[in-house]
């Protein structure tokens, strides 16, 4: 996870001053991962580095912070001895003090830690790598692409969806319904709507690394969205849906040319049927999906780097 520059920007628009306190590295057991970070500000907060005794502590500092000179403090946590915490691990944390005048203007971010006086160093920083201290200097990635999603349709399990996987940054979501009145008055930060009269249209337009779900309100349409999509190329494709619909799908989309191993790539029913029906199970199971193929992917890619 990487510094997610407009929501820094964003706080410091609303609160002023903020602190954003920075998991730096870890070591054996722990809340969160290297890259985690939140944003505090006088009388709220933004993310989590894992909660418990760790981050109640460090939301403490960050406040008393708040009323200081723009600074960075560097904090290293042995979660056991020091908070009483079960972990076992030790943390390093970063504390620092941005306003206005201090937020970075562009990524990669590098600054130096209090009484460094060494020149900056060069670091050539995939997007996505965890931070990074080098001779004094704390530094930063770009955020790494989140992962294209485009969901098509904005009823209840839409919403659901959007609603659970728009949180989590590995995902760019894009969503498409038939005009502005089907979306919520406010959609989650980040995510793109595309009101569209005909959206099968659209589907020219998606990255054929794309995962898709179809959830529209009208059976036509979603067969129309399949063939569009079997014809364009995606990473995935789920359909909402029955075995009785599959069924039915896979009979008039092989009359429409397409051959039994293309139509199988299409996932239907969606979501982890152990949970049961209701829009949030579906979209529970939808994203534990999502996320673990994501994170698989990650793996493989790592193990063939080293």
């Amino acid at each position: 996870m990487s510094l997610d520059l407009p929501a820094l920007r964003e706080a410091v628009a609303r609160h002023g001053a903020v602190v954003r306190i920075l998991v730096l590295s870890v070591a054996g057991s722990v809340p969160r991962d290297a890259g985690t970070s939140m944003i505090v500000w006088k009388d709220g907060e933004e993310g989590t580095i894992g909660g418990g005794e760790l981050e109640n502590q460090a939301v403490r500092e960050a406040r008393a912070m708040l009323g200081q000179p723009a600074r960075l403090v560097l904090r290293s946590v042995p979660l056991g001895p020091a908070l009483g915490q079960c972990c076992g691990g030790s943390v390093t944390l970063v504390l620092e003090r941005i306003d206005a005048t201090s937020l970075p203007g562009s990524l990669p971010f590098s600054r130096p830690l209090p009484g460094t006086t060494s020149p900056r160093p060069t670091a050539d920083l995939r997007p996505g790598a965890p931070p990074l201290l080098r001779d004094g200097w704390l530094i930063e990635a770009a955020p790494e692409p989140g992962r294209p999603l485009w969901v098509w349709g904005a009823g209840h399990v839409g919403r659901a969806i959007v609603d659970v996987l728009a949180p989590w940054p590995g995902v760019a979501i894009t969503w498409i319904d038939l005009g502005p009145d089907r979306f919520p008055g406010s959609a989650p930060p980040g995510v793109t709507l595309l009101p569209a009269a005909e959206p099968p249209a659209l589907v020219r337009y998606a990255p054929r690394d794309a995962d898709h779900l179809i959830v529209t309100r009208s059976h036509e349409l979603d067969l129309q969205l399949c063939h569009a999509l079997l014809l364009h190329g995606f990473a995935s494709l789920g359909l909402i849906g029955s075995a009785t619909k599959y069924a039915r799908f896979r009979s008039r989309l092989t009359a429409l040319g397409h051959t039994p191993a293309q139509i199988a790539r299409i996932a239907c029913p969606i979501g982890e049927p152990a949970l049961g029906k209701h829009p949030q199970a579906i979209a529970v199971g939808v994203a534990a999906a999502l996320i673990k193929s994501a994170t698989s992917g990650q793996r493989q890619e790592r193990d063939a780097i080293g």
